[in-house]
Order: structure tokens, then C-alpha cells, then sequence
């Protein structure tokens, strides 16, 4: 018996999709609830499973293809894979679908799922650099992103020729290019960031941070706090408890703009930047002044986790306040990061640095951070924004403020 695969239905925020991965090809076996289709929006991956045991019967939609919310992008099969008869009937073509394995024999003696093939492309990862462990030796998606995952930075790995593109022949003086399609994500991410810089009134202050008293109570209390809340304690939590109180002082830092008005937001909804591979997210951390630090650690795992699956969904991602942005943890030492439409503010971490201090009229060496806090002017003054950052600095070089609310 034949069914439809259907997109899934998009929210009501979501137009369109484009059709990112196809697990399973026509003729391909799947289990019930088995992953055979990834449909990337300009907010999140949406996955289609198999209804049943059966067989991928036709493919309407490929890969890139755009297609609406509930639209046919398929026809399923089921029963066919326990069914000799009918599958025999697809053997003749086996050889066919078997090898989208000219493509991959094209880049190198591995043969790579469509998945793995695409995942590979996209981080420029050769093929029989990666160990399969699928059947007959495939290579799958997941040897490919465990390969990523444990892929030293730099070094040789960084010199080897991206997958699928020619090496260079010096002595002929090639160049080689590699012209990839943006994703739907990555050109959502490109389209706001542009509106943000072109519609706000945007600009950045700065401050610096001693680190030392936050770093001085993770070496104290970490190995009691994993031990009582399974979990290790960051810098995270603490920087965004230091805005939570914060946005209380300055209600115009925790507020947006809606047309000509401007609305205030009696919580805190604090968004944290997580990269992946598709681009950057912005999961939210729902009223932020109700979670302990262990609270907000967990969910920060929890949606990195989910973030780098591509199992983050819109409810995760929708609203938000504030947003706080981590280029510390890549090594940047100072930036200044662009707004995240309608919040008026966004908060940037950077590297910790060890530097020459004077304190007390010594010089002395601390491990420090900069700090920035870009904001829009319309609705911001520069007082507010300036006194917002030294009220986060202030908890952060003294904790008990936090606790003691001074």
C-alpha cells in the first residue's frame, strides 16, 4: 500500500521550507519512525520519519527543493521491505541506487550516504579520512560528525584539499573555488543581521571584568556542586544572573521596539548564542530570575545538545529579551556584536586574559575580560547603557551582590 510523505505543517511564523537531506533513497528499506527526510526552515530542521516498515517508493521533491507546509514531497511503500517478492523487483535497479556512490566514488574510494556526503561537503572533510561504520563499510552521517567532533584544530588535518575540490597544482598555477548554496538558516541569520545594522540605531560600550573572584568560587565549590547537581559550573550561569538583576535596574535594556512603541517586558527572557554548523541560534532561557545557577548550566547543555543534533525547536527559539553572545570560548579577545531584532541589547563575552593590573597602587596580574554591550540609541541613552555594563561587571568581581541584590 502506497502513502504520502508529507512536510511536516510549519508554524505559523514559517513560510516555506527547502528539502536539506534525503536519509533514504528510492528503493531503500526503512523502519517504522526510522529518519528519511530533513527540511530545513529559516528557524529550525524539521525531520520526517517512515510511518511504517517499507521502502522510499519515489522521490518528488530533491534535495534544495522549496516546498510549503503539508506539501507531497514522496511516495512510501509500506510493507515492501519484509515482502521477498516485491523487493526482488527492486533489486534490478539496486545497483543503481546503491551507488549515489558514483558521487562518492568521485571524491574518493568511500562510499557515503547522501547525508554523510552533504555533512562531509559542508566542513570540507574527505571522505577516506573518515572510518565507516555502516554496512559494507559505509561511511553514515554520524562517522562523519564524530569525525568533525574529534578533529584537531589547525595542523594537518587543516592542510588537507576540501572534499570534492581539486588539489592544487602549483606549477600550473590553478586556483580552485568552491561555490557551495547558502542555507535557508545561514540566509535568514545574513537577512537580520543586515536589518539590524540598517534599522537601529546601533553602537557599542565597553568595560573590563577581574575574573578572578568567579574563577577563585568554581575551584572552591566545583567539585560540590557536580557532585550535588550532576553538572559542572560555568561561567554562563553567572553572567546571566548578572544580567538577570541587571535588566530589573534598567528596564529600557530588557525592553523592545514594536513600530512606534516601546514595550517593556515585566521578565527576563535570555537568549544564549549558540554556534553549529548550520550558523548561529539563539535559544531562549524563560524567566532567567526563577533558575538557580545549576538550572541555567543544565539548560545551556541541554540546548547545545539539541543545537549541534539540529533537534532545536521554534518554542526554543521564540522571544527573548536579551541576548548574551560568547566569542570568548573561539578566542576573540574583543568585538562588537549586532543586535538581535526586536531586543534593544546584547551582551558579548570575550577570551579571558591575563594582564598587568594596578591594584591597591601594585601592579599585579589578573585574569581579565572585556566586556561589550551593544544597544539601540532610540532606546537607550548611553547613561543607561553604560551604567547597565558596570552593574554586571560589579556582580561579577563581587558574587554576594548577586545574592545580597545590592
Amino acid at each position: 500500500m502506497s502513502t504520502e510523505i508529507k512536510a511536516p505543517v510549519f508554524p505559523e511564523s514559517v513560510a516555506e521550507g527547502t528539502v536539506a537531506t534525503w536519509h533514504k533513497q528510492p528503493g531503500e528499506a526503512c523502519s517504522r519512525d526510522e529518519l528519511i527526510v530533513d527540511i530545513e526552515t529559516d528557524k529550525v530542521v524539521l525531520e520526517v520519519v517512515a510511518p511504517a516498515d517499507g521502502v522510499i517508493e519515489e522521490v518528488l521533491k530533491g534535495e534544495g527543493d522549496t516546498v510549503e507546509s503539508g506539501e507531497v514531497i514522496g511516495k512510501f511503500k509500506e510493507g515492501a521491505a519484509g515482502d521477498s517478492k516485491p523487493a526482488e523487483g527492486k533489486k534490478e535497479e539496486a545497483p543503481k541506487e546503491e551507488a549515489p556512490k558514483e558521487e562518492a566514488a568521485a571524491s574518493g574510494d568511500a562510499i557515503l550516504s547522501p547525508a554523510a556526503r552533504k555533512l562531509a561537503d559542508e566542513n570540507n572533510v574527505d571522505p577516506n579520512s573518515v572510518k565507516g561504520t555502516g554496512k559494507d563499510g559505509r561511511v553514515t552521517k554520524e562517522d562523519v560528525q564524530s569525525h568533525i567532533d574529534n578533529k584537531p584544530a589547525g595542523g594537518a588535518a587543516a592542510a588537507a584539499p576540501a572534499a570534492g575540490m581539486p588539489e592544487v597544482n602549483v606549477a600550473s598555477g590553478e586556483r580552485p573555488e568552491k561555490r557551495v548554496p547558502m542555507t535557508r538558516l545561514r540566509a535568514s541569520i545574513a537577512k537580520r543581521l543586515v536589518n539590524a545594522q540598517q534599522s537601529a540605531a546601533m553602537l557599542t560600550t565597553f568595560n573590563e571584568v577581574n575574573m578572578g573572584p568567579i574563577m577563585e568560587m568554581r575551584k572552591q565549590y566545583q567539585d560540590s556542586f557536580v557532585k550535588r547537581h550532576g553538572i559542572k559550573l560555568g561561567f554562563m550561569s553567572f553572567f546571566t544572573k548578572a544580567a538577570t538583576e541587571a535588566l530589573k535596574r534598567f528596564p529600557a535594556v530588557n525592553a523592545s521596539i514594536d513600530g512606534n512603541d516601546m514595550v517593556y517586558h515585566g521578565y527576563q527572557d535570555i537568549g544564549v548564542a549558540v554556534s553549529t554548523d548550520r550558523g548561529l541560534v539563539v535559544p531562549v532561557l524563560r524567566d532567567s530570575d526563577a533558575m538557580g545557577l545549576a538550572d541555567i548550566e543544565k539548560k545551556i547543555v541541554e540546548y547545545g545538545t539539541k543545537a549541534k543534533d539540529g533537534k532545536l525547536g521554534i518554542e526554543d527559539m521564540t522571544g527573548g529579551t536579551f541576548t548574551i553572545t560568547n566569542g570568548g570560548i573561539f578566542g576573540s579577545l574583543i568585538s562588537t556584536p549586532i543586535l538581535n531584532p526586536p531586543q534593544t541589547a546584547i551582551l558579548g563575552m570575550h577570551k579571558i586574559q591575563e594582564r598587568p593590573m594596578a591594584v591597591n597602587g601594585k601592579v599585579e596580574i589578573q585574569p581579565m575580560m572585556y566586556l561589550a554591550l551593544s544597544y539601540d540609541h532610540r532606546m537607550i541613552d548611553g547613561k543607561e547603557a553604560v551604567q547597565f555594563l558596570v552593574a554586571i561587571k560589579e556582580m561579577l568581581e563581587d558574587p554576594a551582590r548577586i545574592l545580597l541584590d545590592v
